[in-house]
């Protein structure tokens, strides 16, 4: 994966890096404020031996820096610690003490430096001098020989002691800025993680890869939709509205040697909101002077018509199984070339129903009496109605919902249509997260108001919608003596 993979992946969860940036600096500041001070008291030996002559002095020096490294070890030994602690009550055992102390060397030096840490700095102080003592001490005893003569090695304190003046630990600037680091390190490594095992679909190119057909269409998302869902009135000038008639002309051009008159409209999953793009795809095809008719094909769960206000008790049902003629239930819907069939009572045996003879014979009615028929069908995934429809109709339209469907989902509905042949005009995201920029650069051209329409223009529209509706009305009278 590149770079911007990682960094888009990132930019997706970002509020993983904070949350985890924010947790690291809490815990980080919470570990600091419970941390006890702690002091440093210090102090430097230096080893030495009597000598004569360079030679002497060059072996002497050789031998001392192999004794200096023996003398840290017995900074640590029971033996001292126990003669401290005697010399010195101050609560602290031998072993406390051992744990305190630290020894450091310089190599190619005589040097020896001892560190003594303590919560408390006078304790700090009087153990490290009360060390430096019983050392010198020790070290003499251990290097005299028995029969009296002086001791080879001299150590004497060249340093200190001395305590620090302020706590070496804990260091809260120090502390905070590794908690960020390390939260920053580790939010950003969730957020790549949690975007690799994200197998839902969010963006357009991932949905373009899966589906193998072009992108028609994002419709953003916009929080009144629900209570609103068709593109008339105030949202007829939404971001939402523009985006839909962007799709009607992106359908229109998909393949112009071979244009779709007959468009089946489906999705992997329920609530994708497939049924609402139908609606509004519907009436913005309409609105472009195309005689539409919207069949609700979904017989399961069908919503056409509570969308669009109007009865659906009689319809597509009826029709198939002959119980009324097609030009007896097809509804007009508003102002506009409109025809909406809904569809009618819920049957026992869809798929074989929608698959039938009568079927199909009724999509040929429709195609002759109407520039484009939208049908509204099944999920994909959920039962083999859409798929049954889709084949009898000139190319499929695949909706998915941006953050909700899986890969694999829509990857298994593409190849349902694919299997049988289906034409996959195009994928169009829907419910997607605009930016802000965008949002901005269309509410720039958003039309505000409804501009005023001279006497002599309104006179004219009147007179084309007047024309319309007569259209319509033999539309609907085509539909009746095709239907017998």
């Amino acid at each position: 994966m590149e770079v911007r993979t990682y960094l888009r992946l990132i930019r997706r969860h970002w509020w993983i890096v904070l949350v985890t940036l924010m947790v690291a600096i809490g815990s980080a500041a919470l570990i600091t404020v419970r941390t006890p001070p702690r002091y440093v008291a210090s102090v430097t030996f230096f080893v030495t031996t009597p000598s004569q002559g360079v030679t002497d002095a060059y072996q002497g020096s050789l031998f001392l820096q192999q004794r200096v490294k023996s003398y840290a070890d017995l900074l640590r030994s029971d033996r001292l610690a126990q003669s401290v602690v005697a010399e010195t009550p101050l609560g602290v055992t031998a072993d406390d003490l051992q744990r305190r102390v630290a020894t450091s060397t310089e190599s190619g030096t005589v040097l020896l430096r001892a560190t003594v840490t303590d919560t408390d700095q006078a304790r700090a102080m009087k153990l490290t001098e009360t060390l430096s003592t019983k050392f010198v001490e020790l070290v003499q005893k251990v290097e005299t020989p028995p029969e009296g003569r002086s001791a080879p090695i001299k150590i004497e304190v060249v340093s200190g002691p001395r305590v620090s003046s302020s706590p070496v630990s804990p260091q809260p600037t120090r502390n905070l800025l590794l908690g960020a680091l390390i939260g920053l390190v580790l939010g950003a490594g969730l957020a790549v993680l949690r975007g690799l095992v994200d197998v839902r679909l969010r963006d357009a190119a991932g949905l373009q890869r899966v589906t193998g057909s072009p992108l028609l269409g994002e419709i953003p998302f916009e929080p009144g939709a629900k209570a609103a869902p068709l593109i008339v009135g105030e949202a007829a000038t939404s971001a939402r509205a523009e985006a839909v008639r962007k799709l009607r002309t992106n359908l229109r051009f998909v393949d112009v040697n071979e244009p779709a008159r007959v468009i089946a409209v489906t999705s992997a999953l329920q609530g994708e909101g497939k049924t609402t793009l139908s609606c509004n795809m519907a009436i913005a095809l309409a609105e472009a002077g195309w005689r539409v008719l919207l069949v609700d094909a979904d017989l399961r769960r069908p919503k056409v018509a509570d969308y669009l206000g109007l009865d659906g008790g009689v319809g597509l049902t009826d029709v198939l199984v002959g119980d009324v003629q097609v030009g007896d239930v097809v509804q007009r819907w508003g102002d506009k070339s409109l025809l909406v069939l809904p569809s009618g009572s819920t049957p026992p045996n869809p798929s074989e129903l929608l698959g039938s003879k009568a079927m199909a014979d009724l999509l040929l009615a429709l195609r002759e009496s109407a520039d484009i028929v939208v049908i509204d069908t099944a999920p994909l995934l959920a039962v083999t109605d859409g798929v049954v429809v889709a084949v009898q109709a000139d190319g499929a339209l695949l909706v998915t919902q941006q953050g909700r469907t899986s890969r694999t989902q829509v990857a298994a509905a593409a190849r349902s249509l694919h299997s049988v042949s289906v034409r996959l005009l195009g994928c169009v995201l829907n419910m997607t997260k605009v930016a802000k920029a965008d949002a901005y650069q269309y509410e720039a051209y958003r039309i505000a108001t409804k501009p005023s329409v001279p006497a002599d223009r309104a006179s004219a529209a009147h007179r084309a919608g007047s024309a319309g509706a007569g259209r319509v009305t033999d539309r609907t009278q085509e539909l009746t003596r095709l239907s017998r």
